[in-house]
């Protein structure tokens, strides 16, 4: 079985996506992101075709949008399709999130 170090590579983006490329798997992915402190408009949105679940891992997301309101650490919002957030990192410390995703059940396209 083969592992992916996903830690540490987010770049200036804030995001590390593990899909296709890596795995050469359309079926899912997983993106890992960091918000550093007062960072603000990340646009989260799974995009037509696709539904995920963003979990806060350390920290907390103040998010605006289809979804508005403080996603404390430990908890996760589901998205579908084109429903969009806005996050913000109005913290003193990193944000640290995963995103799961994958293909909705009415339309396949690919990520």
């Amino acid at each position: 079985m083969k592992t992916y170090d996903v830690f540490g590579k987010t770049g200036e983006s804030g995001e590390y996506i593990l899909g296709a490329r890596d795995t050469g798997s359309h079926a899912c992915y997983l993106i890992y992101g960091v918000l550093k402190p007062g960072e603000k408009g990340r646009e989260l949105s799974p995009g037509k075709g696709h539904e995920e679940i963003v979990f806060a891992i350390a920290g907390d997301l103040q998010l605006s949008g289809h979804y508005t309101g403080m996603l404390k650490q430990g908890q996760a919002i589901h998205l579908k399709g084109e429903q969009a957030c806005l996050a913000e990192n109005p913290g003193a410390i990193n944000v640290v999130y995963v995103i799961s995703g994958g293909h909705s059940e009415s339309e396949q396209g690919h990520h």
